[in-house]
Parts: C-alpha cells; structure tokens; sequence
C-alpha cells in the first residue's frame, strides 16, 4: 500500500489490521455510515491488498482461455469478465476477475491467492508459449465504489459511463488529471464500479473521491457484504474440498468453449446433475463457529463456512448437501437453529440467457 495513502486514510480515522500480510484499513469509524452509503448512496473501498496479475504476449488469451472457466477468446479489448482457476480435478483455487486490454489482461485476484497464482500459472506455460506474467499488484492501487449513487458520483467528476456498458467492461479514461481504469463491477452484487490507478496516484485518487462524497469503508464492513451477499472467498468458501459448480459460480463458467484445466469434470457434473452440495446464505439465532457442522431432522447435511454480525442479525454461508434442500431448510448450526436462504451474488444451475 502507498504509504501517502495510508497516511491520508490514518489522518481520516482508519484503523489498520494485518490481511494477506498486508497492513489495511478495517475500519474508518464509520462502520454504520459506510454500509448505508453502498446501499443508498456511494461508498468507497480500499482493495489495494487485493493482487494484480499481469498477463501479455501474444498468446495470453488462448493461455488464459485454457487456464480457467470462462471464455477468453470471445473477448475484446476494453471488456472483462469473472472467471475461476481451479485444479484438473476442478477444485478451487481463486475467483477472479479479468480486464482486456490492447496489450494485455489484468486479473484482478484475492490478496492471499496472488502468489499461489503465478506459481500454478507458470507450472502450465511452456518454452513455446508466447505469454508473460507479471505480478503488478505494487505498482497499482485498487478501489471499489459501490452503491446507487455511484453514477452521480463520476459524472460529478466528469466521467461519464455509457449507460449501455456490461459488467467487466472498462475504460482508461482521466478522473481530473489522474489516469484511472474504471470498470464496470463493484465486486459484489451492488451497482458500481472498480478503479485500478498507479500507486503513486493513490492517495490522491482517495482525496478525490472521498472529497465528491464517497463514505470510505473498512475491510470489515467489505466482509461483512461479501458475506450477505454471497461471494465466496478463499479459505472459506473457496477451497480444495469444492467446485465452482458447488460454489454457485455457473455465471463464470462457459460450457460450450471446449478444453481447460478441470473441464472434464464440471462438464460431467453438469450433464449428469452430480453437483452433491450447493453454497447458500443462512440466517441465525446466535453465533456458531465456521466449520461448525450442520445438521437438519438429526442427520449432517452441511458445514457452516462464514459468518457476520449484521444490523438484520447474524448471518452466514454453509455448504448444504443438495439432496437436503435449500431454500427455506430449517437447519441446526451446532447447538444454533438456523434458514437457508438466498444470496444475490450466487447461481445454482446453468442459465443460458
């Protein structure tokens, strides 16, 4: 993180806790505030600790194409899409998002995943590839601004998104006199977009957005959405012990786009319905440990993965098993009772539309 940044950010009330090694702001104080700005008006996040992948060369959407779930070679530069890497037996490594430039394409990836990336990334390039991975995550700075003012917001500063504009699509385009990537996609299933500048702009591009209106926001109310809204994350969610089709990540996964690292296994668990257990939102009575089992009628249906303490109460993610149910499944967390319910950022099946 640019040190001018956190210096602004510390100056503003921020409170820093160790992520991913990294020093970020959990907190500005304001935690009530920020979490009604990215629900009704505009609110800002810090993702800097995020990691920055970039791919180049010649064959870095063929490469990519093979490496992940989504479809790369449909791409044009200035659009963008959310795509997962996983292991040939299709487990988890990382959701991530990608950015297609002129010249190359930026994933946006989790803050502990960046390394783990460019290893298994490097494991599958070959003395032919024309391809170039580039860890960038120091050289940039990431934001997220969320909420339904968002667009007021950067017409205020005199941007002005095409009203058109589909999710991962992306402009470099000049927020005063900073160069900015703005993105259409928030990260979380709220109107809004990504911003990716040059570190050394950060503490600027802050001063700007937040002196426009933006309420900042800590990582913990960050978390606190992601959990309400059901992205998976690394570690939680995300891990060896599940596929994307399990995750509820059918939106970024292609199956008409042939071969790539795991596809013989999620096209073979789409065809035949094997997809044994399914991630949803569940609601709470009082608070239960992560990896806590779940129970419904006395039998283990599933596992609780996050949790957060919210202003409509405690809620949190739980792998139940599919022959079980899902929505409106009264469930017992531990000794806690709990309903499965739906979460905004998750899929359970193929939508074709």
């Amino acid at each position: 993180m640019s040190e001018e940044l956190r210096e602004v950010q510390l100056n503003t009330g921020a409170t820093f806790e160790p992520v991913a090694e990294v020093k970020v702001p959990v907190s500005f104080g304001n935690d009530a505030e920020a979490i009604a700005a990215a629900r009704q008006g505009v609110a800002l996040a810090d993702l800097s600790h995020w990691g920055l992948l970039k791919v180049s060369d010649e064959d870095r959407l063929s490469f990519l194409h093979n490496q992940s779930t989504n479809d790369f070679q449909r791409l044009q530069p200035g659009q963008g899409c959310d795509t997962v890497f996983v292991t040939s037996t299709a487990r988890t490594i990382d959701l991530a998002t990608a950015y297609v430039t002129e010249d190359a394409v930026l994933l946006l990836v989790s803050p502990n995943r960046r390394q783990t990336l460019l290893e298994w990334l490097d494991r599958y390039l070959f003395p032919m590839d024309r391809v170039e991975l580039t860890d960038v995550s120091s050289e940039f700075t990431t934001f997220s601004l969320m909420g339904s003012e968002s667009d007021a917001l950067l017409t205020k500063l005199g941007i002005q998104m095409p009203i058109d504009e589909v999710y991962g699509s992306h402009q470099q385009l000049k927020l005063e006199d900073i160069e900015v990537r703005v993105a259409v996609g928030s990260g979380l299933v709220l109107p809004g977009y990504t911003l990716i500048a040059a570190a050394s702009d950060a503490a600027k591009l802050w001063q700007t957005l937040t002196a426009a209106g933006a309420i900042p926001m800590g990582d913990r109310i960050w978390e606190q959405l992601r959990i309400e809204q059901g992205r998976p994350v690394p570690d939680r969610e995300l891990t060896e012990d599940y596929n994307p089709l399990e995750a509820g990540l059918w939106q970024t996964i292609s199956f008409n786009k042939g071969c790539y690292i795991g596809q013989e296994t999620i096209a073979r668990l789409n065809t035949y319905k094997g997809v044994k257990q399914q991630l949803w939102g569940v609601r709470l009575q009082a608070p239960a440990e992560p990896g806590t089992i779940i129970t419904a009628e006395g039998e283990k249906v599933g596992k609780l993965t996050s949790l957060t303490e919210t202003d409509r109460g405690l809620f949190g993610l739980a792998y139940i098993r599919t022959k079980a149910g899902g929505l409106g499944l009264k469930v017992q967390i531990g000794d806690v009772e709990g309903e499965i319910v739906d979460v905004p950022f998750l899929t359970h099946e193929y939508n074709q539309s």
